[in-house]
């Protein structure tokens, strides 16, 4: 067993199951002989089980494509993953499927969502008009314009009412806002989830408002700026040597208030590699200035510092691939980010799982938690490649195995 909790591999464990909760995690010597005449038993000797995986960035509903959505949540869960981030989208959706997933409709990983909030300046992006198809963009509950004479607490109440688990910070806000916003979500029980630069707000006082995870390490390189760039300001590229060797001294202060707070760093480094140049959901910079050499570096100096990494993809990979898109972030956080693999499986499940706001319900394999495992027939520790040998992927107590998946087709999306 390789926990999501950094613990040394264990062997020879049981794991007992009832329902869909981990009721017991034991050394096979402690075993009562009496269960194996009552419980259903799955023999797994020479196997690696690992918690359920958890991609911490994805768009399933932007603009809505139920089809590609099913598609991809399918290829998520037979591969190992078992939760994911919602990082805003049309939430009407969004909820639809994660209420699928829930009830076992279709063969999906659990979703968390966001709904968001931006200044009104940012409800000019043609994506907020795809998913806000039948209302007014920045006027509806899941996506909100925010000023400063905006009723806060209604707002968040109206984003509570999508069944959403956090509000989303994108755009256009200061840092007066950006933290009035997190207070209040807090206080009716929400996370909060901010791009990494609210232009004007900086990343240093993204995280002051008290957000609980900031996304996209190239947005990063606004830190040491003295000017802060509105929404609508030209946004020049930064001094990027100045990041190249991962040892930015505003980054370094950045990351030790990052550390000491607890805020995660949602960094997906693969929505900036070359593979991902024509993602619509990638973050506003210039062109071709940033790319996942340059997050990885970012990356690695945050992970250095002690910083919690999540891993999130904030892209999709072509059809073809029958793999998780997950596993491409995994590979760039140990390429790019030079992260250990034991340290790259954490941030795809006890990590993940913290950004999400589910640390007490999945990301470690412990009594009390959902039960999602995932069993492979090589060891991840030794190769992350070695993710791609799952056998079965155990989803709320239910098993999925690899031998059963297909993938969706056109036409399918009713055949489960």
């Amino acid at each position: 067993m390789i926990d999501g909790d950094g613990t040394p591999p264990r062997a020879n464990m049981d794991v007992l199951v009832e329902g869909e909760r981990i009721v017991r995690v034991f050394p096979d010597v402690d075993l009562d002989p009496h269960l194996l005449s009552t419980a259903k038993v799955v023999p797994l000797a020479g196997r690696f089980v690992i918690p359920g995986l958890i991609d911490a960035h994805v768009h399933l509903a932007t603009p809505p494509n139920r089809r590609q959505a099913e598609a991809v949540l399918r290829r998520d869960l037979y591969g190992g993953v078992t939760a994911v981030r919602d990082m805003a989208d049309d939430l009407r959706a969004v909820g639809d499927l994660a209420r699928a997933s829930l009830v076992g409709e279709i063969p999906a990983p659990d979703i968390y969502y966001a709904a968001l909030m931006a200044g009104p300046d940012f409800f000019t992006d043609k994506r907020t008009i795809q998913v806000s198809a039948g209302g007014q963009p920045g006027r509806v509950p899941w996506m909100q314009a925010i000023t400063a004479t905006t009723d806060l607490p209604l707002a968040v109440a109206e984003a509570r009412g999508t069944y959403a688990n956090a509000i989303k910070l994108y755009g256009d806000l200061t840092p007066e806002l950006a933290a009035r916003i997190t207070a209040e979500a807090h206080r009716q029980g929400l996370q909060v989830w901010a791009h990494a630069t609210l232009y004007p707000a900086r990343p240093s006082e993204v995280v002051a408002a008290g957000v609980d995870a900031i996304s996209h390490a190239c947005l990063l390189v606004r830190e040491p700026e003295t000017h802060s760039l509105r929404w609508t300001d030209p946004h020049p590229p930064p001094n990027f040597a100045a990041f190249r060797e991962g040892k930015n001294p505003a980054l370094a202060a950045l990351f030790t208030e990052m550390k000491r707070r607890g805020t995660v760093l949602d960094a997906t480094v693969w929505a900036y590699s070359p593979d991902a140049d024509d993602s619509g959901t990638s973050p506003p910079l210039p062109p071709s200035t940033c790319n996942d050499v340059l997050g990885g570096a970012i990356t690695g100096q945050a992970y250095r510092a002690g910083v919690l990494i999540d891993a999130g993809t904030d892209n999709v990979s072509p059809a073809s691939d029958p793999w998780p898109d997950l596993f491409h972030e995994l590979s760039e956080l140990k390429d790019k980010a030079d992260m250990p693999p034991a340290a790259v499986l954490q941030s795809a499940t006890s990590i993940a799982a913290r950004a999400t706001g589910q640390s007490d319900q999945m990301g470690s394999i412990a009594p009390g938690k959902l039960a999602n495992m995932v069993v492979l027939s090589r060891d991840p520790l030794l190769d992350l490649d070695n993710l791609k040998s799952v056998v079965i992927t155990v989803k709320r107590g239910r098993v999925f195995e690899r031998s059963a998946y297909v993938p969706l087709q056109q036409g399918d999306i009713t055949d489960h």
